[in-house]
This record gives structure tokens, sequence and C-alpha cells, in this order.
């Protein structure tokens, strides 16, 4: 018997690092995994694939988390194959960085819509199901140049630190129905990064880190795990942070 068994889960950015890690570890406790990515269909398939070698169902489906129709139709289509959603981790982000003053409109809208209004989006299509079943987990995902207020993320660390605010409010609005919400915020994590242009020649790495290391994106998957499963369950509207004892905060 896994920890989820029959659960559903929809995690977003679950193409590659983090999301597929996390896609894989609840999969290995029994739940069945809607994969997300934005425009890899090829990646999501593999890592659907991967997760039905588990023994459990998957279904890979394309959506840009900051477009509402298409997050519309992502949680039609999860709706329709499994009957609900249990479990939502919206890890679907991007992290540009550019000094503030540069920052155009269109950077803000597309950062603020990946990491914020896509979040906000599918939470509210998939909540009523949650609401229906009394039963729901919801994720966010932060970071620790949220807290630590590093040069050239100004748009991003604000949309970031709205995540908290909706999950501690979405934390008490629906605790009564057996919906619990909390947001991991992970550290420096060793991951494959395709924009190094975003990092301004600083690739993050394990400076700073009093355990002297990255973290592994399996870490944050068992983080994930630990809150989405009944071993967190006096756990919500919590910021939990993953980060080898790096404080800024």
């Amino acid at each position: 018997m896994g920890k989820l068994d029959g659960k559903v889960a929809l995690i977003t950015g679950s193409g590659r690092n983090i999301g597929r890690a996390t896609a894989l570890k609840l999969a290995g406790e029994g739940a069945h995994i809607v994969v997300n990515a934005r425009a890899n269909q090829a990646e999501a398939d593999t890592v659907a694939r991967e997760v039905r070698d588990l023994g459990v169902k998957s279904l890979a489906i394309l959506a840009d988390v900051a477009n509402k129709n298409q997050v519309d139709t992502l949680a039609e289509r999860a709706l329709s194959e499994f009957g609900r959603v249990d479990i939502l981790i919206n890890n679907a982000a991007i992290r540009p960085h550019k000094p503030f003053t540069e920052v155009t409109v269109q950077d803000w809208e597309r950062v603020r819509g990946v990491v914020l209004d896509g979040a906000f989006y599918l939470t509210q299509a998939v909540i009523p199901s949650m609401v229906k079943n009394g039963y729901g987990r919801i994720l966010f995902f932060t970071g620790d140049g949220a807290f630590n207020g590093g040069s050239g993320r100004a748009h991003v660390s604000a949309a970031k630190m709205g995540l908290i605010g909706m999950a501690r409010a979405l934390a008490s609005e629906f605790a009564a129905h057996n919906i619990r919400a909390n947001v991991v915020s992970p550290g420096s994590i060793d991951t494959r990064r395709d924009n190094p242009e975003w990092y301004q020649g600083r690739v993050p790495n394990a400076a700073g880190i009093p355990l002297g290391r990255q973290g592994h994106v399996d870490e944050i998957a068992a983080t994930c795990l630990f809150l989405v499963s009944d071993d967190g369950g006096f756990i919500t509207g919590q910021t939990i942070h993953v980060n080898g004892g790096a404080h800024y905060y």
C-alpha cells in the first residue's frame, strides 16, 4: 500500500527537474499523475511513460499556465480522464533576471502570468473537485531568491511571494473541506538550466550553503510527498524551506 494509492495528482512543469522527480515520487506511492509541460510534448510523454512503468495511470498535457484558456483545457482534460484532482502542485515557473529599471510591462506580465496568475487559474479550476470530494492537497513553489531580495529579481520575487499569501488564504478558507495548502521553498538545487542568460554569469551553486552542497531534485520531491501525504496532516498555510541551512529570513 502506497501513501497515495488511488489519488490523482496534477503537477505543472513536470517534464523535467523538480517537477519530473515529484511526479515519479508520488507515482511510486500509488498516485495517478497528470504531467504538464508548456511546449515539449516528447519530454512530457517520456515522464508519463516513466510514471506508467510504476504501475499507475498517467496523462501528458501541454499547456502554458499563463494562458487561462489553456489552463481551463488542462483542468477539463484532467477531470474528464480521472474524475477528480486530489493533489495540485503548482511547479511551473520562469526566473529571468533583469535590472528593475529595465523590466518592461511585458516582462512583468510574463513572469506574473506564469508564476502567480497560472497558479491562481489552475487552483481555482480544480478546487471545486476537491471541495466536492472533501479532500485536497495544494502546493506552491517559491525560492530563496524571493527571501534574500537578490538584485535583478524584483519581478520574480514579487510574484513568488504572492504565492505565500495565496497559500495562507486558501489554507484558512478551505480547511473545513479537508483541503491543505502549503509552499515549498527550495534553495540552490542541482538542476538542468536551459536559460543561463537569466543568471548573468552567476549560475546557482553551493556557495553559502552550510551543508556544503546543492540540493537534489529528489529531496524536493520527498518534501512534496511529505506535505501531500498524511505524514504532513497537521501542516497547512506554511512555507517549508529546503535549502541546506541557508537562512535569509
